[in-house]
């Protein structure tokens, strides 16, 4: 199970009842936090959303909106007597983006690794229960989207251990991933099961590696920084979506269901461009803060 946490929605800045995106996912005592803006903190606390546990943070590009809350939660995280270490993972420049952040958050009792992404050659990172893969956008500055996936091993198949004669007071651990002196899990476990995928993307235009991305996601969370439909042109400008771009995305990308997010400070009110969207993927909804989901596995 991945349960998702929206923290906010806002874009570019703050305002009153909308924090900026930013996303909390959880996984068997893990969290993954994409991007972290100014207020990330207040949003996740009104959220009843911890970062004890959390080992990951990933920044889709190095705007302020974006980055500009990571002193202080890191700071949070150190008088939590943290000692573990924490990954940052980004687009070229975030090994700079966290010395400055040191300036401002020194002598953290734990260690802080940054990982940039190559957008040339951009590799899955694999961290525990789950598999993060970034792809790039069309943006102004480097900018990655996130596929997450948390992978579903296949079942255990008694019948071929039977067949390849291993001993049962074996079979659990074979089922459990080890090997066993000449015994493999793949000689008793049948192919892997469909796993959870999740994308989340903010601050692009419509782009052909997120189409890709798209393809079978149980939840696609994208922006939509413009509702009215004459605004395109001003998205074109600014490299972002609008709501009726946001939602065939989704419907070209094969999504089976679409949060908005992201929306500009002169949007006031994104509910009433809802019933346009919906005609072109009718699975969409308007994200909020605080919004918490869970998703499972499906047989």
């Amino acid at each position: 199970m991945l349960d998702v946490c929206l923290l906010g929605t806002g874009g570019t800045m703050p305002l009153p009842g909308r924090w900026l995106t930013s996303l909390v996912l959880r996984c068997n005592g893990r969290s993954l936090l994409i991007d972290s803006g100014e207020g990330t903190q207040i949003a996740a606390r009104e959220a009843g959303c911890s970062f004890k546990n959390l080992d990951t943070i990933c920044i889709t590009h190095l705007h302020a909106d974006h980055t500009a809350g990571l002193p202080g939660l890191l700071l949070t995280m150190g008088n939590m007597d943290r000692t573990e270490p924490v990954t940052l993972v980004g687009p070229r420049g975030t090994k700079r983006l966290l010395e400055a952040v040191k300036v401002l958050a020194p002598e953290l009792p734990f260690p802080v690794w940054a990982m940039e992404i190559d957008e040339d050659n951009c590799q899955t990172i694999s961290l525990g229960d789950w598999e993060i893969a970034p792809f790039p956008v069309n943006h102004t500055v480097p900018c990655f989207g996130y596929l997450v996936t948390v992978p579903r091993k296949g079942k255990f198949d008694p019948s071929k251990a039977i067949e390849a004669g291993i001993p049962r007071p074996l079979w659990k651990r074979l089922q459990n991933g080890e090997s066993v002196d000449d015994y493999t899990p793949d000689m008793v476990m049948g192919p892997p099961r469909t796993g959870i995928k999740l994308v989340y993307c903010t601050d692009t235009r419509p782009a052909r590696p997120l189409y890709k991305a798209c393809d079978g996601v149980d939840l696609l969370i994208c922006e939509g920084m413009y509702g009215e439909p004459d605004k395109l042109a001003k998205a074109k400008e600014t490299c972002h979506m609008t709501f009726q771009e946001a939602a065939k995305t989704a419907l070209r990308g094969g999504a089976k269901e679409l949060w908005l997010t992201h929306f500009s400070p002169s949007l006031n009110h994104p509910e009433d461009y809802l019933d346009q969207v919906q005609a072109i993927f009718p699975n969409t909804s308007l994200g909020s803060a605080g919004q918490w989901h869970s998703l499972t596995f499906t047989e």
